[in-house]
């Protein structure tokens, strides 16, 4: 019984670490490029973040070899700014952009960055688990059209339902 409760915990403590069929990592990911704040410009809906604008995330060392998180956005309908602290780790090497975030205790979810401007690290393509987590970040609140539609392009041939992105009120 106790194997039995074992096995079930692994697997509901892991469950959320895979990645879309057809969303691969980045290779040659640098994370001290990628620390500091980016600018939430595109996402699915989902629960934690329905109604905020203005959202960002700033990433940034831990002592234990992690990375902080705080996203931060402001909700008109409270009219106050709603903020979450979590924390990340690579899953398989610091050179590949998948990481394992949590914001609630021992849960962790997937965080794949699936492309990347490895050039100036100006835009970066999040998935989540599966393709109902989707965001595109910036290092600035706008980014060029040509970046937008190449996300909504890679993003819907991987399966992503991009009908559905919500568009972020940065100002």
């Amino acid at each position: 019984m106790r194997k039995l409760l074992l096995v079930i915990s692994v697997f509901l403590l892991s469950g959320c670490l895979g990645m879309p069929k057809y969303v691969e990592p980045v290779n040659n990911f640098e994370l001290n490029r990628y620390l500091g704040k980016w600018y939430e410009i595109a996402r699915l809906d989902h629960s934690f973040e329905r109604g905020l604008s203005q959202v960002s995330a700033e990433y940034s060392l831990k002592d234990d070899g992690g990375v902080m998180v705080i996203n931060r956005g402001f909700s008109s309908e409270k009219n106050a700014w709603k903020e979450a602290e979590g924390k990340a780790y690579f899953v398989n090497g610091d050179t590949e952009g998948y990481l394992k975030v949590s914001f609630f205790g021992p849960f962790y979810g997937s965080y794949v960055v699936f492309e990347l401007d490895h050039e100036n690290y100006q835009y970066a393509f999040i998935s989540g688990p599966d393709t109902d987590y989707l965001w595109l970040l910036a290092r600035t609140p706008t980014v060029p059209a040509e970046v937008l539609q190449k996300f909504v392009d890679m993003s819907k041939a991987r399966g992503f339902n991009t009908d559905d992105l919500i568009y972020v009120q940065q100002k």
